[in-house]
């Protein structure tokens, strides 16, 4: 075993990427030999290369020569977005299951090409190819002391190249496909289950695997690998999240708070589209760059998502990320003079205001722009609900014969079942909940179920109905939102609140609003006048045919 493999197996997942790169650098002449050797009969002209100090391909790019760097970026050029990031342009490198270009390629040939590969990441993609098609134990007619080289011992070599190059996205990937686990997988798995943290794996909502008890580390990776299928990187990612999560859960465990399951799946989602808000690029090239995150700033990543703090990324063109928290105020409160823009607001202000004051106050708007949006998105991401809101649920039920979401119905024969503060019960209703594939849609059902469940709380009416649809209390809400912005010519006069709405060629919303909702909605507050909250109210009152239509009834709702 080579001394990467060491470390990797006597180590847990936090440390398995550092250690595994300074294990591999600990014993350089071995490795050094190694490489010369299998360099010789393979790929010289490589591991002289890019083992030394010359290309040094990282996450924000390329280190090394002019050269190097201005042919890798022109070989790759076709696949970036054509939005650049004036201050960050690395080189991105998709590898798939099956590539292609290499489908008629004999064996040996793709030995040659492996041994003329100018980057790591085209050496990664021909070894990939070489192990789906051929396996890792196919011997590739080289021998080091009389004993065969196979494909594996050459992604071995490769792994421990991408832990001195610190190219992480390599590391995770060969690390996948070589079959390393984490030791602590089992231990931090049972951590969150022990605390009544149920586990999913896998993507969202097709491909989700639950974890409901203890497993053993090799069952436990079998199911990871499976829910992923030839994913091999968010494979490894996904055992990496997991041991994070559970030293979360140990020091900090108010940060789930009101949460029963986590799915891991559905979380590295949202932090590649977190990165791509927050550097501009486009979600395929966000899921790359969360690759090549290095492990201490994958954990500060997942910290400031699942404690909602904002965060900027910076220094990116020195090869380093830098993750640090943005200190901004989330206001509760949304006014119709958010939406508004700056000619709007000088005329409800009858000319009285100043310019500065003016663009003062535009800034302030443009700064909280899609905070909102993406603290639901957050929530709904991670099952974060109000507190106390599954026992609220469950009087819900009481006052009416079920609730339907997406076409499944929580039937009121629950209640009978099941207590108020039942975790089988609370499960019963997050699984219909998960059902939803939008988070931030997700989270403004629950907001409308929580109004219902303050009219049965206050006792405003006796029987809330037959079947209660959460779904059209959120539509009614945005249909009388747009009205409202109609009326005032608010921000959505742009898009969802003109008298025919826009909508793109695969038939979305133009302003990319999630389930036909605008996401000036999403992006509202839930109190004030014009909150998400008012809206719910109005729209469980013309929603739910307990309420009269006419006249006046006393309400207790604040």
């Amino acid at each position: 075993a080579s001394a990467a493999d060491t470390i990797t197996s006597a180590t847990g997942p936090p440390l398995l990427l550092v250690e595994a790169a300074l294990a591999a650098g600990g014993d350089s002449n071995r490795s050094n030999n190694t490489r010369e050797t299998i360099g010789r009969e393979v790929g010289a002209g490589v591991t002289a290369d890019v083992g030394g100090v010359g290309v040094m391909l990282q996450v924000s790019g390329a280190q090394g020569s002019s050269t190097h760097r201005a042919a890798i970026s022109q070989q790759h050029s076709r696949a970036q977005s054509p939005e650049k990031d004036d201050l960050w342009e690395p080189v991105v490198r998709q590898r798939t299951a099956s590539d292609c270009q290499y489908d008629n390629v004999e064996f040996n040939d793709l030995l040659l090409q492996f041994r003329e590969a100018d980057t790591l990441e085209e050496q990664g993609d021909i070894l990939h190819y070489l192990v789906v098609t051929f396996g890792l134990h196919h011997a590739t007619g080289s021998f080091i002391e009389g004993e065969p080289v196979t494909v594996k011992d050459l992604l071995k070599d490769l792994y421990e190249r991408s832990c001195h190059q610190k190219n992480w996205a390599l590391v995770r990937h060969t690390a996948g496909m070589l079959g390393k686990r984490v030791e602590d997988l089992a231990k931090a798995v049972t951590d969150l289950l022990v605390r009544q943290k149920q586990v999913t794996v896998g993507v969202p909502p097709h491909a989700e695997v639950t974890i409901t008890r203890p497993l053993p580390t090799p069952e436990l990776r079998a199911l990871i690998n499976k829910a992923y299928g030839s994913d091999e990187s968010t494979a490894m990612l996904t055992q990496e999240l997991l041991v994070y999560l559970a030293m979360f859960i140990r020091t900090e465990p108010e940060l789930f708070q009101e949460m029963l399951r986590l799915r891991v799946g559905l979380i590295i989602q949202v932090m590649a589209l977190e990165l791509a808000r927050t550097i501009l690029c486009s979600k395929e090239q966000a899921s790359e760059h969360l690759l090549n995150l290095s492990p201490f700033q994958m954990k500060n990543l997942l910290h400031h998502i699942m404690a909602g703090k904002e965060f900027n990324i910076g220094s990116a063109r020195s090869g380093t990320y830098f993750i640090s928290s943005k200190s901004t105020k989330l206001s509760r409160k949304s006014t119709m003079g958010s939406f508004l823009g700056n000619s709007s607001m000088r005329a409800a202000a009858g000319g009285s205001c100043k310019e500065d004051v003016l663009e003062g106050d535009s800034d302030l708007a443009k700064d909280r722009a899609g905070q909102w949006l993406r603290r639901r998105r957050l929530d709904g991401a991670l099952n974060r609900v109000p507190k106390g809101f599954y026992m609220n649920m469950w009087n819900v039920l009481n006052r009416c014969r079920g609730i339907i979401i997406e076409g499944k119905v929580i039937p009121q024969s629950l209640t009978q079942e099941m207590t108020a503060g039942e975790l089988k019960f609370a499960l019963e209703v997050e699984t219909v909940l998960n059902i939803i594939p939008q988070p931030e849609y997700r989270q403004l059902v629950v907001e409308a179920l929580m109004v219902v469940s303050l009219v049965a709380e206050q006792q405003v009416v006796d029987w809330l109905g037959d079947l209660i649809s959460a779904q059209e209390i959120v539509h009614v809400a945005n249909t009388i939102f747009l009205q409202d912005q109609r009326q005032q010519d608010g921000d959505a006069v742009v898009c969802c609140a003109r008298d025919k709405r826009e909508s793109t060629p695969t038939g979305g919303l133009a302003c990319e609003g999630a389930a036909y909702v605008c996401s000036h909605f999403y992006d509202s507050a839930p109190s004030g006048s014009f909150g998400t909250m008012s809206y719910m109210v109005r729209a469980v009152v013309c929603s739910l045919p307990c309420f009269p239509q006419d006249g006046d009834m006393d309400c207790t709702i604040s």
